[in-house]
């Protein structure tokens, strides 16, 4: 089963994503910001970082470059609202995808699933 680690600061989001992955049978372990995903990285192993990336304390760019540090084999998934950061995401992240807010939960799991597909590169790297 694919173990999906989600850092999301909103709690209504965090569990309205966390209900929708679950429901599509990925097993999600979800904190509140990126500073209290790290301890998770550190003695887990997880197959997907989905993380939001305008959050406080850590911002998800820097949560993927240290989980990248942590746990390169692990493919990276940004969500945001704000479009200015998604270019700045991709430069710091080339190969994590970028869903932006507002989505569908349909789109959001096609996505997941399609994290998961053959040739797509691990770990957010070329």
């Amino acid at each position: 089963m694919r173990r999906i680690l989600l850092a999301e600061d909103e709690t209504g989001m965090r569990e309205y994503l966390t209900r929708a992955l679950e429901r599509a049978g990925y097993v999600v372990t979800a904190v509140d910001c990126g500073t209290a995903a790290i301890p998770f990285l550190e003695k887990e192993q997880f197959h997907l970082l989905l993380t939001d990336i305008v959050m406080p304390e850590m911002d998800g760019i820097e949560l993927a470059q240290r989980a990248g540090e942590i746990a390169p084999e692990m493919r990276v998934m940004f969500i945001t609202g704000f479009a200015g950061v998604t270019l700045r995401a991709g430069d710091s992240v080339p190969n994590a995808r970028v869903l932006s807010k507002p989505f569908h939960l349909r789109e959001l799991v096609a996505e997941v699933d399609r994290m998961f597909e053959p040739g797509v590169v691990p770990g957010g790297r070329a």
